[in-house]
């Protein structure tokens, strides 16, 4: 399946796992991060919920693009983000800020890039 890139501009961080751009709101592919507010019937990822988002706002300049996927149940857009051509994903798995989670890797697009 041949996804195609498309540039994203006015990016904020909504959390540590999806952005709002332009009004269109994003949810990066393949990843959780630590909810502010973690329902009684959910195991959230263990972690700060601020500095998952501020590490990810920290990295939403330079050239942003992103692979559309779909949407999920919530009306978000699932994509995969990059920044200066490198997978947000990928970022906030390496540096501790988010967990991979394959079911959400939507054609493996995190496990290729990472």
């Amino acid at each position: 399946m041949l996804f195609l890139a498309a540039a994203l501009s006015a990016c904020v961080a909504v959390d540590g796992d999806s952005l709002n751009c332009n009004g269109e709101r994003i949810r990066l592919v393949g990843i959780d991060a630590p909810e502010f507010n973690c329902p009684r019937n959910r195991q959230c990822v263990e972690g700060d919920p601020q500095n998952a988002k501020d590490y990810l706002a920290s990295h939403l300049r330079g050239k942003l693009t992103i692979e559309r996927l779909g949407k999920d149940r919530y009306g978000r857009t699932i994509g995969a983000v990059y920044a200066d051509g490198y997978n947000l994903s990928c970022e906030m798995i390496l540096e501790g800020h988010a967990a991979y989670v394959a079911r959400w890797d939507n054609g493996g697009i995190v496990a290729r890039d990472c």
